[in-house]
């Protein structure tokens, strides 16, 4: 077949999948009516687990599994904003790590909205001014996000999604290496390339802002200062990479959630959220974590913050493999909440 009649071909082919993409939207433009009357949140995370999952069983090839999930993670963003103008908040400014994981969750065809702090993605989704949150939670160089474990004492919202970003750091500025006088990141990404930095950079002066986009900013303004950023950054901000991947670890991932004001449904592979405060005695933690001994849970995190009410005082979070509605976590947390002062489900929601 001549390379003419290829083309035909293909012109053909996107034709038909143009024609069926439109098919499938329509259907999705009734699937948000319906979701309309019962108050049901438009994002099912758990839905779509079972769509890509679908489609990869699907495959034959040649095409791979990732190509054909990033395409569907497209179509999908565009149902989404067929159903309702779906806003996410984030913190922002654009570019930011946060930004990169809410696109990387919710694709292209929603709307995003930049937040100062975590506190005011919740504070914007709590409101109602947008429907979907992402706030970090962990990294795995560095640990615990704690302002956002200390937002979710005091807040109605729920966990119904997480985010597992690879987070890869660059070195990015105006000028060439030999000028950099001081260098503009966010405190934990200083704290993810430090060996780096002090093996290349020894003399910088390390300034700390309020996210890598921020000293993205602050750098594109000046010829002797340099940023830890994003590729996507450099990009918005018109700035050289200088140094890609200065991370000291390779696998640096951090951890997001999507907090909203509705629940998940079950997925069968699903994790479950929660925040307990004990009765001040001997012993009192290690009876709060029997129950899931008992009913055979596996935890999977513990993290302790202080109250901030009463000196000594601890809120527990806990991490375990389970949904709230599967009969032993139901049994585990009635236990629970019977032994301690204060029990919160933060939220049951896909592993994946």
């Amino acid at each position: 077949m001549s390379l003419i009649e290829l083309r035909k071909k293909i012109d053909q082919l996107d034709e038909k999948i143009v024609a069926l993409l439109n098919q499938r939207a329509q259907v999705s433009m009734a699937i948000g009516h319906e979701k309309a009357k019962t108050q049901k949140g438009v994002f099912a995370p758990d839905r779509e687990i079972k769509v890509l999952k679908k489609i990869r069983s699907l495959n034959r090839g040649p095409m791979k599994d990732e190509g054909l999930e990033a395409i569907y993670r497209e179509i999908m963003s565009g149902s989404l904003s067929l159903e309702k103008n779906v806003q996410i908040a984030y913190m922002g400014p654009e570019a930011s790590f946060s930004h990169l994981a809410a696109q990387h969750r919710f694709g292209s065809q929603v709307g995003y909205v930049a937040c100062e702090n975590i506190a005011d993605v919740f504070h914007t989704v709590e409101s109602g001014d947008c429907d979907y949150g992402v706030v970090p939670i962990e990294n795995s160089i560095e640990g615990a996000v704690n302002h956002t474990f200390d937002l979710f004492v005091d807040s109605d919202l729920k966990i119904c999604c997480q985010i597992l970003l690879e987070v890869a750091h660059n070195l990015l500025a105006k000028s060439g290496a030999a000028t950099i006088e001081k260098v503009y990141s966010n405190p934990m990404v200083f704290g993810q390339c430090r060996n780096w930095l002090m093996a290349n950079l020894p003399h910088a002066e390390l300034i700390e802002v309020v996210s890598t986009t921020r000293a993205a900013q602050l750098a594109a303004k000046e010829n002797n200062a340099a940023c830890i950023a994003s590729l996507m950054a450099a990009q918005i901000y018109h700035l050289r990479v200088l140094h890609k991947d200065i991370e000291d670890r390779v696998h640096n991932i951090t951890r997001f959630l999507v907090i909203a004001q509705t629940d998940v449904s079950p997925t069968g592979k699903d994790r479950t959220s929660i925040l307990f405060s004990i009765k001040d005695r001997m012993g009192a933690l290690h009876d709060m974590l029997t129950p899931f001994y008992e009913n055979k849970i596996n935890l999977t995190k513990i993290e302790s913050r202080p109250s901030k009410k009463k000196a000594w005082d601890y809120y527990f979070f806990v991490d375990f493999e389970g949904h709230r509605e599967d009969r032993h976590i139901k049994r585990a947390l009635a236990k629970l909440e019977d032994m301690c002062k204060y029990l919160k489900i933060l939220g049951s929601y896909p592993v994946s």
